[in-house]
């Protein structure tokens, strides 16, 4: 067994960890946009436990950054197209990114580490690898759902007369093809977040439209993650 082969075996230990806490990250997430949402950029209570769940999650983050990186080094299907492998790998890159920078965020937030100025623009700077992983993960679901539409005509092709709702291998396909879309659906959510949060619309996008668009997204996410359980 190779080095790399020990390194994701051990990483994929990790990985089945950390991921127990997923779900209670998630309906954290929805708690933090839904008051996000309410408060609309005024102080009170709405944005106490805004701010409060938001560290709260990072908690829940810690290590998670694990998860992607395992992901950037494992092989990809084979006949994945280059230009989604591509895309897929710089999506891993960028969250995994994302998340390692996030705990130096909750280090400064704690006190822990002392340079605020520091830890403001390393948040900043994460903000913007979670935007460009979810314009890439966007991107990726839009070239699957594309591959997939392909793939789910030939099979209709092949069907001919039959019931396609009868042959296993189409209801497989439209299974993923529904996934793919509420995942497309999500990802596309979560950058006007990422612009709500780095404040690039501020017009547009203002506090309540970020929670809006924050909260759906963990309705969503919640859902993805009881999918996965049941599955």
């Amino acid at each position: 067994m190779s080095t790399l082969d020990v390194t994701r075996a051990e990483l994929a230990l990790l990985v089945l960890y950390l991921n127990k806490a997923e779900a209670r990250d998630k309906l954290c997430r929805a708690i933090q946009y839904g008051s996000k949402f309410i408060h609309n950029g005024e102080a009170g209570t709405a944005q106490n436990v805004d701010k409060s769940t938001s560290l709260a999650r990072k908690v829940f983050r810690l290590f998670k950054f694990v998860n992607d990186l395992h992901a950037l080094i494992s092989p990809t299907p084979q006949g994945t197209p280059l230009p989604i492998v591509l895309l897929g790998k710089s999506k891993n890159a960028l969250l995994s990114t994302f998340l390692f920078l996030d705990q130096i965020v909750w280090l400064g937030r704690t006190g822990i580490y002392k340079n605020k100025e520091r830890a403001e623009l390393l948040g900043r700077i994460s903000l913007f690898c979670w935007m460009g992983s979810s314009v890439c993960t966007t991107l990726v679901e839009l070239a699957e759902l594309g591959r997939l539409s392909k793939s789910m005509k030939k099979l209709e092709k092949d069907i001919k007369g039959g019931d396609k709702y009868q042959n296993e291998q189409y209801r497989d396909k439209l299974q993923t093809s529904n996934d793919r879309t509420l995942a497309l659906v999500k990802a596309s959510m979560d950058v006007v977040v990422a612009v709500g949060l780095l404040q690039l619309a501020p017009k547009k996008v203002t506090p309540r439209v970020t929670g809006g668009f924050g909260f759906v997204s963990s309705l969503i996410s919640c859902y993805q993650v009881i999918l996965d359980s049941v599955d």
